[in-house]
């Protein structure tokens, strides 16, 4: 597999300061469909001229966009009501922006954590379901989708019921993340694709060797990407396919791994 080809069906994570500030001309020169992260840091130092004017730049350059919306100390199923407003109102300033850079997808942590909901599992999905809703039908109305991402969650029984509350929606989906699953997931590969499979539309590629989120390039871990491909394939689903690289030399890598691999991420097509 070509890996310009690559490049030009699949999404290259990228925060919007260092867009801004170190590599838009790595992105223009490379042609590098982007999936522009704005953190807390971002969101309170740009202004809606920054914003508008990369997006135009992007925009003439026919550079396709998908966004990931702030997540650190973010909770959109907390217990307690101020912290979930609080979650609420940084999210609503990502989605603030989707008019202007018309992403394909936002992707927001459902941000699941068994050890921090010990005993409130079902307090977490009524107030995540509660949060979630409203982005769901702003995501319809300007014609995105909202990507669930895995980060913690140790099985997919919380994901799956939270999906399931926000009904069968084609504007809200899954972001399967592999580095996250390798990481801090109990349940099986398998047991994954069997309940959510169907509600992946988005795919997080990146690897670990299985005890923290290292961030490594493709192939320099241990997740099982061709198991992986497989069952996708398998399921029919043709995702979003977005590299999430520390570094640009990263992202090379990942690239070369995945050309070589059999079958190819659905979603990639020789």
């Amino acid at each position: 597999m070509n890996i310009t080809s690559i490049v030009k069906q699949a999404q290259v994570n990228m925060p919007f300061h260092l867009l801004l500030e170190q590599y838009f001309p790595l992105v223009l020169e490379n042609r590098l469909n982007l999936e522009i992260g704005f953190d807390c840091f971002a969101l309170d130092t740009y202004g809606m001229e920054d914003y508008r004017k990369a997006a135009r730049i992007l925009s003439g350059e026919g550079i396709r966009i998908t966004f990931h919306a702030p997540f650190y100390d973010l909770r959109p199923g907390a217990l307690d009501h101020t912290v979930r407003d609080a979650t609420i109102e940084r999210i609503q300033q990502v989605f603030d922006l989707a008019g202007i850079f018309h992403p394909l997808s936002v992707v927001c942590h459902a941000a699941f954590d068994r050890r921090y909901y010990l005993s409130h599992e079902e307090d977490w999905i009524e107030n995540s379901i509660t949060t979630w809703a409203p982005f769901v039908r702003d995501a319809a109305e300007l014609g995105t989708v909202l990507m669930l991402e895995n980060v913690y969650e140790d099985g997919p029984r919380e994901l799956e019921r939270l999906l399931e509350g926000l009904g069968d929606d084609p504007h809200v989906g899954i972001c399967f993340d592999t580095g996250h699953w390798n990481a801090f997931s109990a349940a099986p590969l398998r047991e994954w694709m069997d309940r959510l499979a169907d509600r992946i539309g988005e795919l997080h590629l990146h690897d670990n060797h299985g005890s923290r989120d290292e961030h490594l390039p493709a192939g320099e871990g241990t997740f099982p990407f061709r198991d992986f491909f497989t069952m996708l394939g398998e399921r029919g689903r043709n995702p979003i396919v977005t590299f999430e690289p520390h570094r640009p030399e990263d992202l090379w890598k990942s690239l070369e791994y995945i050309a070589g691999t059999d079958p190819l991420p659905p979603g990639i097509t020789t």
